[in-house]
């Protein structure tokens, strides 16, 4: 099974914060196959350039490391996830998320995120 993880359920993860659900934990320790969003990593850079989050080393460092120890590969922005963006109801405003509602809809990926606002759209959000 393949997964696609919300960018707080990463960061959630690679940080081991206790607001990670024992169930979503379950989920990303099993063998399913784990995706990660290029805007979820665009959307952390960010946040690191403004000061918004701190990571134990330098962005690039530590992001690249946690991809690789935790094995989740990158999905990328493709045309036809833009095209499902374009045609989205405005439940949720945030750029970053609607961009990954649009690849669980276009991938037909299980979303791993505890933003219930996910729920007005026709995925699967596991939690």
């Amino acid at each position: 099974m393949k997964l696609l993880i919300d960018t707080h359920t990463f960061l959630w993860f690679i940080l081991d914060s206790a607001n990670l659900s024992d169930d979503a934990l379950d989920l990303l320790e099993s063998d399913a196959d784990l995706l990660i969003s290029i805007a979820s990593l665009w959307e952390i850079a960010i946040k690191v350039s403004i000061g918004k989050l701190m990571l134990p080393q330098s962005y690039n460092k530590f992001i690249a490391q946690q991809l690789k120890v935790n094995s989740i590969d990158k999905l990328p922005i493709r045309l036809s996830h833009l095209t499902m963006v374009s045609t989205l109801p405005l439940h949720h405003r945030d750029p970053f998320d609607r961009m990954i509602i649009a690849q669980a809809i276009v991938e037909n990926l299980p979303l791993v995120s505890a933003d219930t606002a996910f729920d007005s759209y026709p995925i699967k959000r596991l939690w």
